[in-house]
């Protein structure tokens, strides 16, 4: 892991300090400790590599009220959702970090922290990266790299008329978590909001899942845009239609707050796995779901066409008002 070398602010430890401290701790093999130019993999024999990366800005992706150790773990995850939905497993990652001037050495201490549990949550280790200053906002990158057995990663691309649609998990969670904690909205148990919090703050990358679909799932992607969209980017990537049988979907109990179902499935921040299979997989897939213990649920069906077909109870379509997060 590198450092540039910038004037640190009074108070704040210096950038070489900063990774020997919290960061060289989290080092894995191939790393060295952080002490060298660059981290040294051998691949698995017969597997090939999976590279993915995410950038997150304070107040554009998190809120600057939000813990370090969560950000951290958020950040850890959304990039290890991209390796699930590809069917991977996480080996290592690489992180560059921006850090505004006058933020605390303890912020980056709790950072470090949350980084090094969600780590071991997910059986990966830092490899290496960059840290500088920024008189900007925090920002945050993160590279995930991850191996597939050879010819095996899922694909966007390979979904077929007459494929079921699934869905893992509960839609609207993230968006419902984001609507608590910068609007302070109300509604739903307490119960019900706190996990709608967890889930925006700390997703769950479905890694035991998306292992297990590599030769059960047609296509594959996670939802990190809302479920209309990326439903959208399996239809472009497929060129088929994809059909959404909006009373299927399992949203969250809190979707009142994003404006009812319509608005959980274009909430977005839920990272599950959406994918796409033929009929006759169906009871190996609830099986292998089970053995990961996450719940699916079948919401609609691939069609000749393009584009989203939504269906309300009688089957009559939908248009949703927006479809989605857009990053520009």
């Amino acid at each position: 892991m590198s450092a540039r070398k910038t004037a640190e602010p009074k108070g704040r430890t210096g950038e070489f300090d900063l990774i020997a401290r919290y960061f060289a701790p989290l080092a894995g093999l191939g790393a060295f400790g952080l002490g060298d130019d660059a981290a040294v993999l051998t691949p698995t024999s017969g597997c090939q590599m999976v590279y993915t990366a995410d950038a997150i800005v304070s107040g554009v992706h998190f809120l600057p009220s939000d813990p370090a150790a969560d950000v951290a773990a958020k950040l850890l995850a959304v990039n290890l959702s991209d390796l699930a939905a590809m069917g991977a497993r996480g080996v290592g990652y690489l992180i560059t970090t921006a850090w505004p001037r006058d933020l605390e050495e303890t912020w980056i201490a709790g950072f470090a922290i949350g980084l090094g549990d969600a780590q071991a949550s997910f059986d990966v280790a830092l490899l290496g990266g960059d840290t500088v200053a920024t008189t900007g906002p925090l920002c945050l990158s993160l590279t995930a790299i991850g191996e597939v057995p050879a010819g095996g990663a899922l694909r966007r691309n390979g979904a077929r008329p007459g494929d079921d649609i699934y869905v893992s998990g509960q839609i609207g969670d993230g968006g419902a978590g984001l609507r608590i904690l910068r609007d302070n909205s109300a509604g739903g148990t307490e119960s019900d909001r706190q996990r709608a919090v967890e889930r925006y703050r700390r997703p769950t990358p479905r890694l035991a899942l998306g292992s297990a679909l590599r030769d059960l799932a047609s296509a594959c992607i996670d939802v990190s845009d809302g479920l209309v969209a990326d439903l959208g980017h399996l239809s472009a990537q497929s060129s088929v239609c994809m059909v959404l049988d909006l009373v299927t979907v399992p949203v969250t109990p809190l979707s009142e707050m994003l404006g009812g179902a319509m608005g959980a499935i274009a909430a977005g921040d839920d990272y599950e796995l959406l994918f796409t299979a033929r009929p006759e997989n169906k009871d190996r897939i609830l099986a292998a779901a089970r053995d990961a213990d996450v719940p699916i649920s079948r919401i609609g069906r691939v069609t000749e066409g393009q584009g989203v077909d939504i269906l309300d109870a009688a089957g009559n379509s939908i248009v949703l008002p927006h479809g989605g997060y857009r990053h520009f």
